[in-house]
């Protein structure tokens, strides 16, 4: 596996997407979700987690998208769309993650 698709690169920019989110209008409610969404993401990329742990942050922010709405916002929209993407990608490699 090539360094950028390395797990910890993939939590880094899972939180980058989402970080980049923060200064975009968006509106109220989605801002909120997306600003949680962030906060969790950044404890995964930037904490030394366990795997486990990080799936589990990631499993929380997959959720925490699943509520907000698609921002109106296009870059907004991109950075969502991306983030979502790449949970389904790192939860997608828990078959290959030790027990």
């Amino acid at each position: 596996m090539a360094d950028s698709d390395s797990f910890e690169a993939r939590l880094r920019r899972l939180h980058d997407h989402l970080e980049a989110t923060a200064e975009l209008p968006i509106d109220r409610r989605t801002n909120r979700w997306l600003g949680e969404a962030e906060a969790v993401a950044r404890d995964a990329a930037e904490n030394d987690l366990d795997e486990a742990t990080s799936r589990k942050r990631v499993r929380q922010v997959r959720h925490l998208l699943a509520e907000a709405d698609l921002p109106e916002h296009e870059q907004a929209k991109g950075h969502l769309e991306s983030a979502r993407e790449l949970c389904t990608a790192i939860l997608g490699d828990s078959s290959n993650a030790s027990s």
